[in-house]
């Protein structure tokens, strides 16, 4: 793999620029020390962050309303696949949005996205049974794999490689501010006008990104990477491969709901499916965690299965075992938004680039130690604050380890492989979240969780339904996967 050498400082489109021109401005755009939010940059990073912006107050919002939704479709068996059905299409869209950038711009794959991404929320908001509301967030899921795929094409290609850190350190920025309103107005709306408008709601928040962002894209990132070369043709494999892993997950999540013994025949198509399109759809040697871009890779999948494994039966948690409020389950993550975007101005810093491995390492464990903590609530003299500190330090080191991850992917991959390698890292990320989510969600089954919360009220439901060992083993094997990241991201550099 060649260095990233992102082209910027192009004020038309590249289709009808030439390449040496294209060269030029990128070198006289490169030394003239603009930031991200420089005259030259302003449109592109406000859009772009307000895309991120947008998806960070739709996880924020529905994690909190979720709880809420789940019960009252009377699907608590299905909450995880509620999260996972999310991740499962997102793995397909992720392969099309690499494709269709590299060989026509990222723009037409963002804004297909994003219009999916707000179908997706109405579905779920109009949703009259716990399945339909699963479609919903399928349909989200489609949209969320075309967006984040497609913004790490715009970043390779607009930003210099000085400026790829700062704009992805934004990105964790744009995190802080919804995860403090988010719980907060989603609870308050969940409480008093009901969680259908939380997500019906959510969907206005597209116009402003796609305003803003789509024509500074057109400008400046639009259009293939080499605008002389032939534009190849989609690759129909891996098109076929990105099915196949999101068939193989669909098979893997719904033999872990159902937990007996007819569901082997599903479990074994899904393996068989899965195998061959992991070994084709991400870097030789991931499995093994080979130096270089196959750790970052693997790396990238450890540290998101296990987090957000952990991170989405937090609310659910506190609010049938400890008798929280939506809004206050919620807000219990919120300081997390804060110290992620922290965590990711930290490994930003020029000076810190010669210890972003030890950075990374540091990172997982205090992911590893936040998961292991956060049961500790389901002893009752436990204060439930436990929670949002252990969250808060979690949310630190995922900040250093997400943020390097990108980094280290960008700087591995050549602009003509961005799309591929990007979508790899968030097919990783993706599957990871998707595999973790269905086990856990099995063992919560499997240990009567599937009667958590199974009354209304927040303190009726933690009387009847406490399940704590269900909560138990969600949340300990977690904290075994992040550890196991700490090795993984020691392997993330090639050795000299």
């Amino acid at each position: 793999m060649s260095a990233l050498e992102p082209r910027d400082g192009v004020d038309v489109p590249p289709l009808a620029a030439d390449t040496a021109d294209i060269a030029a401005a990128t070198e006289s755009d490169s030394g003239s020390g603009e930031g991200v939010l420089g005259r030259s940059y302003r449109a592109l990073s406000v859009g772009i962050v307000s895309v991120v912006f947008l998806i960070a107050f739709e996880a924020t919002a529905v994690g909190t309303a979720m709880p809420v939704a789940a019960r009252e479709l009377h699907g608590i068996p299905l909450y995880a696949f509620a999260f996972s059905a999310y991740f499962t299409t997102s793995l397909f869209a992720m392969v099309l949005s690499g494709q269709w950038a590299d060989r026509r711009g990222p723009l037409g794959p963002l804004a297909a996205g994003i219009s999916a991404f707000g179908a997706g929320l109405l579905l779920c908001g109009t949703a009259g049974s716990m399945w339909i509301f699963v479609a919903g967030r399928a349909v989200q899921g489609l949209g969320g794999g075309l967006v984040i795929v497609a913004l790490y094409v715009v970043i390779s290609r607009a930003y210099p490689k000085r400026l790829q850190p700062s704009i992805l350190a934004a990105f964790a920025a744009s995190w802080v501010i919804p995860s403090v309103v988010g719980p907060l107005a989603a609870g308050s709306v969940t409480e008093h006008l009901g969680w259908r408008w939380v997500f019906i709601g959510i969907p206005v928040l597209v116009v402003f990104p796609l305003a803003l962002a789509l024509p500074a894209i057109r400008r400046r990132a639009s259009g293939p990477a080499d605008a002389a070369a032939p534009v190849e043709p989609y690759d129909r494999r891996r098109i076929m491969l990105a099915l196949g892993i999101s068939l193989g997950a669909a098979l893997l999540q719904y033999a872990g709901q159902e937990l007996n013994w007819f569901a082997l025949l599903p479990a074994a198509a899904g393996v068989a499916l899965l195998v061959p399109a992991v070994r084709g759809l991400l870097p030789p040697g991931t499995g093994r965690a080979a130096r270089g871009l196959p750790s970052v890779v693997l790396l990238r999948g450890v540290a998101a299965g296990s987090f957000i494994a952990a991170e989405s039966f937090v609310p659910l948690m506190l609010v049938t075992q400890r008798g929280l409020s939506p809004t206050m389950a919620g807000f219990s993550l919120a300081a997390g938004g804060g110290t992620w975007a922290l965590g990711s101005y930290v490994q930003s810093r020029p000076r810190l680039e010669p210890y972003r491995e030890r950075l990374m390492v540091g990172g997982m464990v205090l992911v590893a130690a936040a998961i292991a903590a956060a049961p500790s609530v389901l002893i009752d003299s436990v204060p439930v604050w436990t929670v949002a500190v252990a969250w808060a330090f979690g949310c630190f080191g995922m900040g250093m380890v997400i943020a390097s991850t990108s980094v280290l992917l960008l700087k591995l991959s050549a602009p003509e492989e961005a799309g591929a390698n990007s979508a790899a890292l968030q097919i990783s990320d993706g599957l990871s979240n998707v595999l973790l989510l269905a086990a856990g969600g099995a063992a919560f089954a499997a240990l009567g969780g599937g009667t958590v919360g199974a009354v209304h009220g927040a303190a009726e439901a933690g009387a009847a339904g406490s399940h704590p060992g269900a909560f138990a083993v969600v949340f300990l094997p977690m904290a075994g996967v992040a550890l196991v990241g700490a090795w993984v991201a020691a392997r993330v550099r090639t050795r000299a």
